[in-house]
Order: C-alpha cells, then sequence, then structure tokens
C-alpha cells in the first residue's frame, strides 16, 4: 500500500503582478488576465536557485507530516529549469536536507520532465515506497529565468512563475491512499514544448492546449474507469495550473462543475512541475489537512507526458 502522508510548498517573496510585466512585453494587463485566468505570478530572487526553492519546499512538507528527514529513504525531484545539464538539483536538495538529519548516502534522483514530473514522480513513489518506506517527491522550477521577457517572448512570459512544491508518499500512514495511477508519453509532438540548450522556452500553444484538454480527460477517465468510478463522485480535482482555459476545457470534457477543480493559477501562474504539489499543498492546509471524499491528480508537460492518480480517504 501506498499513502500521501503530506504536501509542502515554498513560493519566493517577490510578487509580479500584470501591471509589472505587461510593458516588458507589450500587453495591456486586462488581456493578461483575460487570456490566462492569471493576475499575478511570484519570480525568484537571483541568490535563489531550484535547490534551494526544492529544499525549502521538502522542509516545510516534512514538518506537516511530523517526519524527521531521517526517515525518508529516497527523494525524487523534477524540474524542467535546472541551471545545469548535470548535475540536476536533486543531490543538492539532499546535501542540504544533511542538516535537518537525513541518512548518508540517501539516494537522490532527477525526473527532468516538465509540468507532468511531479505526477510521474507520484507514479513512482507508489512503487517505490515498498522498499524506501518514506519517498519524498519534489518539483520546483524558476521559470522566469528560461522565457524572454519582451514582446517576442510574449506568449510564454505571461504565463510562468517560480516555485516549489513536495509530498512525502508513505508505505506506512496517511491522509490518503493511493489506489492507482496512470502515465503516459507520446514523442510526436515532442517539438511542440521544449527548452534547448541555449534558446528560450518554446512552446506552440495551440499545440499544446489542444493536445492536454484531449489527453489529460482521457487519462483522468482510464484510470477511473479501471476502478469503476465515475467523474461525478471525485470531491476535488487537482491539476497542473498550465492556465484556467485549460482546467476550464478540462471539467467541460469530464461534465463535472468547475468549482470541483482546485485553482490558484491566478496568483502564482504556471510554476511547471511545482504548479501540481503547489496547488495540492494549498488545497490539503484550506480543508483541514484531511480527504472526505475520492480525489484526482492530473498533469501535462513536455515530452509529450501526461496522467493521472486516483486516491482515496483513509483512517487508521
Amino acid at each position: 500500500m501506498a499513502y500521501l502522508r503530506a504536501f509542502g510548498c515554498h513560493l519566493p517573496s517577490r510578487v509580479v503582478d500584470n501591471a509589472e510585466l505587461a510593458p516588458l512585453v507589450g500587453v495591456d494587463p486586462a488581456w493578461i488576465l483575460q487570456a490566462t485566468g492569471i493576475r499575478e505570478r511570484r519570480f525568484a530572487a537571483p541568490e535563489e536557485s531550484v535547490a534551494t526553492l526544492g529544499a525549502m519546499a521538502a522542509k516545510d512538507c516534512l514538518a506537516s507530516a511530523g517526519v524527521s528527514a531521517a526517515e525518508v529513504g529516497l527523494i525524487l525531484v523534477s524540474s524542467g529549469s535546472s541551471e545545469r545539464r548535470f548535475p540536476g538539483p536533486a543531490t543538492e536538495i539532499a546535501a542540504t536536507l544533511a542538516g535537518a538529519g537525513i541518512e548518508p548516502g540517501t539516494p537522490a534522483i532527477d525526473l527532468p520532465l516538465a509540468s507532468a514530473g511531479s505526477l510521474f514522480g507520484l507514479a513512482l513513489a507508489t512503487s517505490l515506497c515498498r522498499d524506501y518506506r518514506n519517498v519524498l517527491v519534489i518539483g520546483t522550477e524558476i521559470m522566469s529565468r528560461v522565457v524572454r521577457m519582451d514582446p517576442t517572448g510574449r506568449d510564454t512570459a505571461i504565463l510562468f512563475g517560480d516555485g516549489a512544491g513536495a509530498c512525502l508518499v508513505s508505505a506506512e500512514t496517511g491522509f490518503a491512499r493511493i489506489v492507482d495511477s496512470v502515465i503516459r508519453s507520446d514523442g510526436e509532438f515532442a517539438a511542440a514544448l521544449r527548452l534547448g540548450l541555449d534558446s528560450p522556452l518554446h512552446m506552440e500553444g495551440r499545440t499544446i492546449i489542444l493536445q492536454a484538454s484531449r489527453k489529460l480527460p482521457r487519462a483522468i477517465l482510464e484510470v477511473l474507469d479501471r476502478n469503476r468510478m465515475k467523474a461525478g463522485e471525485i470531491g476535488t480535482f487537482l491539476m497542473h495550473q498550465a492556465n484556467l482555459n485549460l482546467i476550464t476545457r478540462v471539467a467541460q470534457a469530464l461534465g463535472v462543475p468547475q468549482s470541483r477543480f482546485f485553482s490558484n493559477v491566478e496568483r502564482y501562474g504556471n510554476t511547471s512541475s511545482a504548479s501540481l504539489l503547489i496547488a495540492a499543498a494549498e488545497w490539503w492546509r484550506e480543508s483541514g489537512q484531511r480527504v472526505e471524499a475520492p480525489m484526482v491528480l492530473a498533469a501535462f508537460g513536455a515530452g509529450l507526458n501526461w496522467g493521472a492518480l486516483l486516491a482515496a480517504p483513509y483512517t487508521e
């Protein structure tokens, strides 16, 4: 068995609203809100890195779980905006957690999967926690450094922000039991969303929104059908916060009220692989750290990679 034990998150302190961003990219602030549903986002300070943000989210998650770092058996870190080719941020985060008591030699693995990486991490942790007991999944991104902040980068600059989220997946206990998951990949459209070694983020928006609005509902329905459940039975949908348009489309495709989809994209924008876990952490705390109905977590991102995870309330 595998359980969701706790969520955590960390957001940089600098708030960048549409009024500040709009002149840089040559648009009207009201247009950004209308097109994306985003009012503001967070930008990391010059001294912050994907590893420092991820470490803060990890500490927040462990504190919420009441678990010491020494109990973590494995760390999985997703980031598509790491500052270097290798090593990725996972081992640096583990080294930071050494001060909190993590055991020397604890394995720390990078998952360089933008946007969908934290969902893939949760799916992998479901199986891996059998051997490692407590698996810490982290999504951490500084997207503000990989987009053009000028009119040529308008369509990407208005979407993205920085932040980190974390989840502790445990073989022992938690507030929700992981029932099942579906993860899928399709390289046919890989070039539509990419980040080169020496170039800014490239995104073909129409292709990505079309693929996401088709593939995400299918993945959600697949995991529900396998477990003989209907979308109407799900109390909360936690999605990668790409933009409000995508969340609306998925809700319509599933035939469920959009009110069941937690959303914080208005305040943080798209934080890529961090967004799912940041949303989950905020929802979990607002819900009193308990789950009273089945929940679905879902994400879509570069690769193309996408998937969905079904969890149900659990009490000891």
